[in-house]
Parts: structure tokens; C-alpha cells; sequence
């Protein structure tokens, strides 16, 4: 009897087998076993480089394959995107569960914002946007290119084909109007 068939002169589908062991036939489990098994190995070491690891992911394939074999539904199609699914997700969890051993870890603070700090920039961002739409539209402009740009004020001259001069009396203008408007004590806020 050849490695893909239970019947002598048939070969059985995989979705048959897949039934069988359904209902506890190791023979077929054995078959669908032969034919899947490399496979899923080879996708496995792709994913994983490790032999080791792609040997356990195969066999947590199977395990599974044998344990929820009832789950399989024929129309929804064939048995093969139904294994390599679940091969995929024991990649994942394989992947997941790292086998080095986990060192201690040292509390050291982070350099990340906490919500408050990220709050209150949000608050003042906030602030400036406002403050910036109540500046003269040249102005704004300026404080734009310049700040959110980042281009020089050489650089924001010629893109605005005016004098470096004008651009420069702009700027302080701008600057010194939303200083009028940010006051320091608005711009923490309560």
C-alpha cells in the first residue's frame, strides 16, 4: 500500500482523511502525516531558521490537526490552506515564545514621555496652532516655512521671492506677536 493511500488503487482525498481522523483513525492521520509533513517542515525552518524550532512547529501543527480535525469544513475548500493556516499560526507562536532565557531586567526610567508630559505638549501645540492662525497671513507663512519647513531664512526668502531683509523683519514681528498671544501663564495648563 502506497504512503498516500488507505485503499489499494485509490488515492484518498485529503479531505477524507481529514474526516477519518475526525473520528480517531491514526492510519489516516498517518497518511495525511507522509504528505504534509516536509512541507510544513521547510515552511517552518523558511520562517523560523532554526531545525529545532521547525521540528517542534511541525509537530504542533500535527497536534493540532489531530486535536481540532473536527473543525475542518469541507465547503469552505480544500484541506491544504486549512493546515498551512494553522502551520502559520504555530510559526507565530513559536516565534513568540522565545527559548533564551529571560534575564533580569534592571528598573531604570524611561526616556519615553509620560501621558501627562504628552497631554500638557498637546495642550501647548494646541495653543500655538491657534495663536498662529490670528497672525497675518505673511507672518504665519514665515513661522511655518521656517518651524514646520525647517528651511533657513535665505531659504524661505527665495521660495517667497522677497528680500532677505523683509523676511527677517517678518520674523521678529511674527515671533514677538505670538509672544503677545502665548502668555506664559496661559500655556500650563490647570
Amino acid at each position: 500500500m502506497s504512503v498516500h493511500e488507505l485503499e489499494p488503487g485509490r488515492r484518498t482525498s485529503d479531505s477524507e482523511l481529514v474526516q477519518r481522523i475526525a473520528r480517531g483513525d491514526q492510519e489516516a492521520f498517518a497518511v495525511l502525516y507522509r504528505r504534509f509533513a516536509r512541507p510544513v517542515f521547510g515552511l517552518a525552518l523558511r520562517r523560523l531558521g532554526d531545525r529545532q524550532r521547525a521540528e517542534d512547529v511541525t509537530q504542533d501543527t500535527f497536534a493540532a490537526i489531530w486535536r481540532f480535525a473536527a473543525t475542518y469544513r469541507h465547503g469552505r475548500g480544500p484541506v491544504a490552506p486549512w493546515l498551512y493556516a494553522i502551520a502559520r499560526n504555530a510559526v507565530v507562536n513559536k516565534a513568540r515564545a522565545r527559548t533564551e532565557p529571560v534575564s533580569e531586567t534592571v528598573d531604570v526610567p524611561s526616556d519615553e514621555p509620560s501621558p501627562h508630559d504628552e497631554a500638557e505638549a498637546g495642550w501647548v501645540s494646541r495653543r500655538v496652532h491657534r495663536a498662529l492662525q490670528e497672525l497675518p497671513e505673511n507672518e504665519r507663512t514665515l513661522i511655518e516655512l521656517a518651524y514646520w519647513s525647517g528651511l533657513s531664512q535665505s531659504e524661505i526668502a527665495e521660495r517667497l521671492n522677497v528680500p532677505l531683509g523683509t523676511v527677517k523683519t517678518r520674523t521678529r514681528s511674527a515671533l514677538s506677536r505670538l509672544a503677545e498671544l502665548l502668555d506664559p501663564n496661559e500655556l500650563a495648563p490647570a
